[in-house]
């Protein structure tokens, strides 16, 4: 270093540390740099007198400057102060943190670690980015102001992360701590508590923090922490050998010292909390209240969508909340969860003194069903139920859910309460209607397929049956469809559910053989019905146009097909369905319709119950939405619809959801009451007709909530 000449080190992508000697006011001061005429940046200067003062100078200076992202190099700086505005020459190369911390060690004597601090000061004001955080560790190593070490990195449940090491510096109370690793700086508060340990050195102490969840950063990723200290400006790196825990061993890191921790109170008490946390172990039963808690069911679908039922008895209220975690995400569910009477509750602790309530004759709705979402959360972290008393303390429920499709889930749950009880309607609205809601549609995946003779797709728009019945019923039918010249020339696509698909296939495959259809097998993954059964049927394929037809559905006589075709044809992009009926020749289905009921608010109807021939002489009829159980349509129709919407437990509003979707997004729907179809209506639950009962108030009650607000605007258009 000499004077008239500036070394610049790099601090990150917009700031450069430029170190040099002469007198420069500290403070901000206006720059001009590569011959400016006028000063247009700002500069932050710390100066310091030389401890052994040379003839031409007897100050140094180091000064923050932004580069305003510029990646040209400086050749010239000049400072505009009063006391001097000399030009200084940039040194070509640039200089690293450590040599720069080396020359300002150098000039500034002792005065170094102050300068040091002030310079650190600036940068850490604003937002510091991955580059600058580590250059700042490297400036604050080569200053000597490491201090200690981070041997102890622990993560929890509740998202803070557990720090355990030595330092000089660190001071019990709250700081904040930046986190030098290998993703992006992470600045949070930390909850630092000391304690005494003989193995460090004199002067220095144990230490304990606790990192804010919001901020938390990776435990594998800290390499250390940059902190202000008693001192000032201190880095404390992670030790080479430093140890990792997990969630369920950080408690009881905790626990060893929290009792020889000094600290704020406030400090204390949220490293207590932490040491209190889930251990993978049920605790609730060693409470010494009458507080026990048992799971009965617990459902997950994807998405993290939950579906919990169990029972809690706290006959005196020691409860204060009770949470399902999982890592960090939680869910309050005290709040909404529905309760139920649980006499057998009851009973089981009216022998036992300790745990009677203080009044006897008390409720009795010990049960619960709850609805929770934990969305944000890691799927494989453990699930658990948290129980916060009123006296802080907390008690913990292990929870393994089971993986089910979300219909499967909500049939198993209803199936389990008596349809009798006066709580059943509180149940399916407040949390059987919002989990289906909730509930991610997942899209059928064509497993595998195998053809039956040779398949050619271009003989006509394939014919795609989803079997989703079982294969007893698929016999009368495809000898139908072979005794009909139309359909027996027609490519058919039969989608079988992949868990049935090794033992139906060679059947079926028998039967094409037999009747001479031109068939093509497809196993369906992940299919719930027999809607995703005819979607996954449309992606073996790759024509234009295509007809469904729902394997539970017969055709009343021959030319059905041609006649589908021949509509079809006349109406590009539209959909065609024909009418269907009962085998007491009464209308099943003969066309969707928008209109009003009482309570202005828009419902969807469908023409039912009306004798056949009432609508058999109808022509070509507009409707509201097509019956997606059959019909012609384009094939990439339900692509571009996003598919049959999840979450219904029958069919009846499945597909009616996704028929008034496509009708409102522009493609028009018609009714060909030339061609009628047999068949008989869904049954989504046979176990009981009161069950049958509820799950079509459930599926009518989800329609509703997706489609009131777009019927509601249909309905106006139309009336205007």
């Amino acid at each position: 270093m000499r004077a008239g000449r500036v070394v610049g080190c790099p601090v990150d992508e917009a700031t450069v540390l430029f170190i040099g000697l002469g007198r420069v006011t500290a403070g901000d001061v206006v720059v001009a740099v590569d011959g400016d005429q006028a000063g247009t940046r700002r500069a932050f200067v710390s100066n310091w007198r030389m401890p052994a003062p040379s003839p031409r100078t007897r100050q140094g200076f180091a000064a923050l400057l932004s580069t305003d992202g510029t990646d040209r190099a400086l050749t010239t700086i000049r400072f505009e102060d009063e006391a001097a505005g000399a030009h200084y020459v940039v040194a070509p190369r640039p200089a690293s943190a450590e040599e720069a911390a080396a020359l300002l060690a150098e000039s500034a004597g002792p005065q170094a670690a102050a300068v040091m601090d002030r310079l650190v000061d600036a940068l850490m004001a604003g937002n510091v980015s991955f580059r600058g955080l580590r250059t700042i560790a490297a400036l604050l190593q080569a200053t000597h102001a490491s201090d200690g070490f981070v041997e102890l990195v622990g993560e929890s449940h509740d998202g803070a992360t557990f720090l355990q090491g030595w330092s000089r510096s660190m001071a019990p109370g709250r700081c904040r701590v930046s986190v030098v690793g290998s993703a992006a700086p992470v600045v949070a508060d930390c909850g630092i508590a000391v304690f005494p340990r003989p193995d460090v050195p004199d002067g220095a102490a144990g230490f304990v923090g606790l990192l804010d969840a919001d901020g938390a950063a990776d435990v594998r990723d800290i390499e250390g922490l940059v902190f202000r200290g008693r001192a000032g400006w201190r880095y404390a790196a992670a030790h080479a050998r430093k140890r990792i825990a997990g969630p369920l061993d950080t408690p009881e890191h905790i626990r060893s010292v929290l009792l020889r921790t000094q600290s704020a109170p406030d400090v204390l008490l949220s490293l207590r909390a932490a040491a209190n946390s889930f251990e993978g172990k049920e605790t609730v039963s060693g409470l010494p209240y009458p507080v026990r808690m048992g799971l009965d069911n617990a459902f997950e679908t994807d998405g993290g969508n939950l579906l919990v039922s169990g029972w809690l008895y706290d006959p005196d209220n020691h409860v204060a909340a009770v949470r399902l975690r999982r890592h960090r995400a939680a869910a309050r569910l005290d709040e909404c969860w529905t309760r139920l009477d649980r006499p057998d509750v009851t009973d089981s602790f009216d022998d036992q003194p300790d745990f009677a309530p203080g009044l006897r004759g008390g409720p009795q709705a010990h049960g619960f069903v709850a609805h929770a979402r934990l969305a944000d959360a890691d799927p494989e972290a453990p699930l658990y139920f948290e129980l916060t008393l009123r006296d802080s303390r907390r008690a913990f429920l292990p929870v393994k859910p089971t993986r089910a499709a979300a219909r499967m889930a909500a049939l198993r749950q209803i199936g389990a309460i008596d349809p009798a009880t006066c709580t059943l309607q509180s149940i399916v609205d407040a949390q059987i209607v919002p989990f289906l809601s909730d509930c991610k549609r997942s899209a059928p995946v064509v497993d595998a397929t195998i053809d039956a003779g040779a398949f050619d797709e271009d003989c006509g728009p394939p014919i795609v049956i989803g079997a989703g019945e079982g294969e007893d019923h698929m016999s009368p039918l495809l000898a139908l469809l072979a005794l009909d010249p139309e359909t027996r020339a027609a490519p058919i696509v039969i989608a079988i559910p992949a868990e049935r698909f090794s033992r139906q296939a060679p059947r079926l495959i028998e039967l094409a053989r037999f009747y001479r259809l031109s068939a093509r097998l497809v196993s369906a993954k992940g299919a719930g019905d027999v809607y995703d059964l005819l979607e996954a049927g449309t992606q073996a394929l790759t024509c234009e146009t295509v007809v469904l037809l729902s394997a539970a559905l017969i055709p009343h006589g021959k030319g059905w097909y041609g006649r589908l075709v021949a509509t079809a044809a006349t109406l590009k992009g539209s959909i065609v369905s024909p009418v269907l009926a009962y085998e007491d020749h009464s209308v099943r289905w003969a066309g969707s319709w928008i209109n009003d009921d009482p309570d202005d608010q828009p419902v969807v109807g469908r023409y039912a119950g009306y004798p056949l021939k009432a609508v058999t002489a109808m022509k070509l009829t507009r409707i509201a939405a097509a019956s997606l159980e059959c019909c012609i349509m384009p094939r990439d129709a339900l692509q571009r619809a996003g598919g049959f919407s999840g979450g219904y437990m029958g069919s009846q509003e499945k597909g009616l959801d996704l028929g008034l979707h496509l009708s409102l997004s522009g493609m028009e729907s018609f009714l060909l009451p030339s061609v009628q179809l047999w068949g008989c209506d869904d049954t989504p639950c046979p176990d009981t007709p009161a069950m049958a009962a509820v799950v079509e108030e459930i599926d009518r009650k989800i329609f509703k909530r997706r489609w009131a607000s777009a019927l509601r605007k249909e309905s106006e258009k139309r009336a205007v």
